[in-house]
């Protein structure tokens, strides 16, 4: 699965895989207990892979995040927890992305980041790499 399949729903904790889109809004499924849940038009939707974090120079994806927690972790989930106290979050954070925005990034940021690496890991969801267009294409060239 990847990141274009999961979403943070404003409001529910947590993070939910879309299973189907609805003429109203869409149907989705909580990682955390998978409870299907339904979600209107007028909710604050935001897909994964359309996440980025700001940093000194530019935006970086959210998926470039996870993949260098990913390699800080050697593959593991976080070593600290989204609740730990805001220095060390902070702390952790900087060394993940030294050129973070500090003014534009606030702990609470870092909180889901670390949560949502985490929960992502959970469910085996640990590829953050870009999928690739024409894969399929190239591959059966090949044969």
């Amino acid at each position: 699965m990847t990141l274009d399949k999961i979403l943070a729903i404003g409001g529910r904790p947590g993070l939910y895989k879309m299973l189907t889109q609805t003429r109203t809004g869409l149907v989705a499924e909580s990682l955390l207990d998978k409870k299907k849940v339904t979600v209107g038009i007028s909710s604050n939707v935001s897909v994964l892979s359309e996440i980025a974090i700001f940093t000194l120079e530019e935006e970086l994806p959210l998926r470039t995040v996870f993949e260098k927690i990913q390699l800080k972790e050697e593959g593991a989930k976080t070593s600290i927890k989204h609740k730990d106290d805001k220095l060390k979050l902070e702390e952790y954070f900087f060394e993940i992305l030294p050129n973070y925005d500090e003014d534009r990034v606030y702990v609470s940021d870092i909180k889901k980041v670390i949560q949502w690496y985490n929960i992502l890991h959970d469910h085996g969801i640990t590829d953050f790499s870009e999928p690739e267009e024409g894969v399929e294409e190239q591959e059966g060239k090949q044969e």
